[in-house]
């Protein structure tokens, strides 16, 4: 772990500290790319990395932000019940201009445009959790419902 983060953890840390939490992002020299080199760089179990995968609605081309539990994938059905339309897989260019940061880092919160926001109620059963801090490396420890609160996120079934 170092302690000079990068420009975009930096970013992010900077938004953390508004929420008056203590929240700190953590840089590893290992990847934390994927949920499961985020949970092996960090030591706790996949299901408590909160990844943020962002999506688009297919007639409204809006940005969809969905933090899921590492363990699951998203069942674009499901979540279509929450939106009311289909949901498009978003390309690199999309989530980059949406929120800021590049796929394979991107965190809850910071982002450049607002995002509609749904957490995973997975989440719910963690007494701590890991989120995504900007890049590939960086993350940070924060509980669920402080996920929810800095997110404003929805929590729905996204299984």
């Amino acid at each position: 772990m170092s302690s000079n983060l990068k420009k975009s953890a930096e970013r992010v840390q900077a938004v953390l500290n508004q929420f008056g939490f203590d929240l700190n992002v953590v840089e590893f020299s290992d990847s934390t790319r994927t949920a499961q080199e985020a949970a092996n760089a960090i030591g706790c179990t996949v299901g408590q990395i909160a990844k943020s995968l962002i999506f688009k609605g297919k007639t409204s081309q809006k940005p969809i932000l969905i933090i899921a539990s590492g363990i699951n994938r998203i069942n674009e059905k499901a979540i279509k019940e929450y939106i009311g339309e289909k949901l498009e897989k978003a390309d690199a260019e999309f989530v980059l201009e949406h929120t800021g940061f590049a796929i394979g880092g991107i965190p809850p919160v910071g982002h450049t445009k607002p995002i509609t926001t749904f957490i995973d109620e997975d989440l719910m059963q963690y007494d701590e959790i890991w989120a995504a801090a900007g890049t590939p490396n960086a993350v940070f420890k924060l509980t669920p419902k402080i996920l929810v609160e800095i997110t404003k996120g929805s929590i729905v079934n996204v299984k």
